[in-house]
């Protein structure tokens, strides 16, 4: 890969652990003002400190994130639908290349609808975005959407659909964790991040599923509503972070976890009695 390319990724993907914590705050692109990223400065700043990236829009970005901060975004540069529309497939490209540059980016996103009406534009939007994006030193990631159809979060579907993205290009992919994850992983010739996908019942589902996924061939994680819809963000974030970069147990990742959320009830507390 072109210098340029690899130097951004370097950015997201932290070069001393080969592991990356992104946070997912893009959500708002189809399903608008959702729960917990109602005002997003208000949920993200307080986590940004703790992430190795942040996926989300160029509005989000333009409005919310200060300009001195010195972290890599990565840009979603899809969308056009929404979650009351007929088809969440039925995206296209709502960025131009010129804007991502221009506000910085270290990595560009799009979805991918394998299997759907929508399977051939949004397959050939990732390889126009992947050649604008070589010509320019740009990574793309390709986020392996399921919509609505949470069902097709198998292995065969999933290996299915992170090989065709990496075969079109793609220099990272976004996908989900499923039962025989390794098939995905080590299919694909790029490395895979994990979506956090719908919020799980406890953060001990979300601390199991990101050192399963780390165990079987997964670079980190791009998870969000798993962490910023918890009543705890900032001890969830943190305990993730400790399975992706120092390789905590589940248990490790848990005593961190109930350190920094005792910390933050006893602070409560303590704002309630003044």
């Amino acid at each position: 890969m072109d210098w340029g390319i690899t130097n951004r990724l370097a950015r997201i993907i932290r070069p001393e652990t080969g592991r990356t914590v992104m946070l997912a705050v893009d959500h708002g692109y189809f399903l608008g003002p959702i729960h917990r990223l109602e005002r997003p400065a208000e949920t993200i700043l307080p986590l940004l400190p703790h992430a190795d990236a942040l996926m989300l829009t160029r509005g989000v970005l333009r409005a919310c994130i200060p300009p001195e901060v010195d972290k890599p975004m990565v840009l979603r540069v899809s969308g056009g639908v929404s979650v009351v529309g007929p088809a969440l497939s039925d995206e296209g490209l709502t960025v131009a290349m010129e804007d991502a540059v221009r506000l910085n980016a270290s990595a560009v996103a799009i979805s991918i609808f394998v299997g759907t009406d929508h399977e051939r534009q949004s397959l050939l939007g990732l390889t126009d975005l992947v050649d604008t994006g070589n010509a320019i030193g740009m990574p793309v990631l390709a986020v392996t959407a399921v919509g609505k159809e949470l069902a097709k979060r198998d292995a065969r579907y999933l290996s299915l659909s992170c090989r065709i993205a990496a075969e079109l290009g793609a220099h990272f992919v976004k996908t989900y964790y499923c039962e025989g994850f390794e098939k995905v992983t080590s299919s694909c010739p790029v490395p895979c991040v994990i979506a956090g996908g719908p919020k799980l019942e406890t953060e001990m589902d979300a601390f199991r599923m990101t050192r399963d996924a780390l165990e079987q061939g997964a670079v980190g994680v791009d998870m969000g509503r798993n962490i910023w819809q918890h009543d705890h963000a900032l001890a969830m974030i943190q305990a993730v972070r400790a399975i992706v970069h120092a390789k905590a147990t589940i248990a490790e990742a848990k005593d961190i976890f109930d350190g920094i959320a005792g910390r933050g009830r006893a602070t409560k507390a303590r704002a309630r009695k003044r």
